[in-house]
């Protein structure tokens, strides 16, 4: 990517983008020889000049005639980012209005490694109580923050690795199978399943930037049968010495996570201590 096509990304118009490239190369530099040099009508070559101006990419010396200037690169930048910040959170706040979340039950299915991350970074930022991985390295690592940020707020989390043992301040359990898995696995595994309430199963390729499929639901049943498998796969996988903890802490009766209490019909709020089926 050029520089006038960076600009063009950001939002500059195509003459804006190359008014301001050229004033980089030299300046101050009159409209009329901004024209002649890019081939371009006079006409619209004020034009940009006037709406680089009012974007605050240059400044004016008012003469006859009037000369131009870029603003430094730096500084547009910085202006660029503060107002789409400042656009996003205005649009945020508008969105959220008209969201009314519901839950609907159905199997929805996700076409983009962008989409996928940004669901999963979401289940986590969302989860009250539990929460249940299956992540192969490229995935794992990518969700690593959003995780220590999850357990620093007191949210039980326990799952499945297949490198070596990271260091984290939750259950990480390396797969007995893991060399054998990551060898015959057509490519990069990402489970999530959030408080037995939703759960995220995608195969991304073997360096986790496509896709190739995924799903996503808000099925309760759904989500207590992933919840069930993981936590039985997890304690199966680790040390015999760990399996009774995690029994307690990840199986879906010994820990009866909101998912399971709302399925049986008791209210959400109960506690998940001392539930039983």
């Amino acid at each position: 990517m050029d520089a006038d096509e960076g600009l063009v990304a950001l939002g500059f118009t195509e003459v804006e983008a190359r008014v301001y490239c050229e004033l980089l190369k030299g300046s101050p530099a009159t409209g009329y020889r901004l024209a002649q040099a890019l081939g371009k009508a006079p006409p619209s070559i004020y034009q940009a000049l006037a709406s680089l101006e009012h974007k605050g990419a240059v400044l004016v010396e008012e003469g006859e005639p009037r000369s131009f200037r870029p603003v430094p690169p730096d500084e547009v930048l910085a202006a660029l980012q503060r107002g789409f910040e400042t656009r996003s959170r205005e649009a945020a706040d508008a969105l959220r209005k008209l969201h009314a979340p519901a839950q609907d039950d159905r199997i929805y299915h996700l076409k983009s490694t962008a989409q996928v991350m940004e669901r999963a970074r979401a289940m986590i930022a969302g989860a009250t109580e539990q929460l249940l991985f299956d992540l192969f390295p490229p995935p794992f690592d990518t969700l690593a923050p959003a995780l220590r940020e999850a357990s620093a707020r007191g949210i039980s989390i326990a799952g499945l690795v297949y490198d070596e043992t990271p260091k984290m301040p939750f259950d990480c359990v390396r797969s007995s199978d893991a060399a054998f898995v990551r060898e015959r696995w057509p490519g990069a595994q990402l489970t999530l399943v959030v408080d037995a309430r939703e759960f995220l199963v995608a195969l991304l390729t073997p360096d986790g930037t496509g896709v190739r499929q995924a799903i996503w639901s808000d099925s309760g049943y759904l989500a207590c049968l992933q919840h069930s498998g993981l936590s039985a796969e997890v304690r199966l996988s680790a040390p015999p010495s760990a399996r009774a903890r995690l029994a307690r802490s990840t199986s879906l009766i010994g820990s009866s996570p909101p998912g399971l209490r709302l399925l049986v019909g008791k209210p959400p709020s109960s506690s998940k201590r001392g539930d039983t089926l």
